[in-house]
């Protein structure tokens, strides 16, 4: 009964966290749709009735806005300026960082350094996670997601030796994690050979399983 309870309670939680977003998104379109209807509705009424349609002026208002404004981060002053924004108003909106972090993995063409794809090693496993924040002293703020619900899991603070970036999308392993695990050989391919071994007090996971195999048949 508590294993049910459980469940469903992580369950709930999971599509909260991915539905409240998604409709918080959406009544801030609805809104900048009438703020943008506004402001084009005295131009209809200057157009021919056939062409009189402030909706969907104010829709294209708003894309255009949104491709100017992408242009503009992609330049010198543009980042500038954002990065301005950033340090001074929106890094302290709560959830804006993470939410960067999201959008930085999920556009193709950027990579962001947070919520990187990763294998980390809790006990003598290795678990698929996300990379959330890297601390000044090496340490690794990790999300571990539970399956099938990646939007729902624990937060771990680890040794870097412990977290090993895999080289594929957010979207590939958060796909590995809701399909119980199937693909993840994938994440094991993009993980590099080296990585396990690239700091000697990490001993790699398989040279400790092993050792322990072997002090149990003596």
């Amino acid at each position: 009964m508590k294993s049910l309870l459980g469940f469903l309670k992580t369950t709930l939680v999971g599509g909260l966290v991915i539905v409240l977003p998604v409709w918080l998104s959406i009544l801030l379109v609805l809104k900048s749709l009438g703020a943008a209807t506004q402001v084009v509705h005295p131009i209809a009424t200057q157009l021919p009735e056939k062409a009189r349609h402030p909706q969907l002026l104010a829709a294209a208002l708003l894309l255009v806005a949104c491709f100017a404004a992408g242009l503009l981060i992609r330049t010198a002053i543009g980042r500038q300026v954002q990065n301005a924004m950033e340090r001074s108003v929106l890094n302290r909106v709560p959830g804006y960082s993470v939410l960067r972090g999201l959008a930085e993995r999920l556009d193709n063409t950027h990579h962001g350094k947070n919520f990187a794809p990763a294998l980390v090693i809790i006990e003598e496993a290795l678990v698929p996670a996300f990379i959330v924040e890297r601390h000044d002293d090496g340490r690794v703020t990790v999300f571990v997601p539970s399956a099938p619900t990646p939007a729902v899991g624990a937060i771990y603070i680890m040794t870097p030796e412990r977290v090993h970036e895999v080289n594929v999308s957010l979207v590939k392993a958060a796909s590995c994690i809701s399909k119980w695990g199937s693909g993840s050989s994938e994440l094991l391919k993009a993980m590099s050979p080296t990585s396990l071994a690239q700091n000697s007090g990490a001993a790699p996971l398989t040279r400790r399983t092993e050792a322990r195999v072997a002090n149990q048949s003596e």
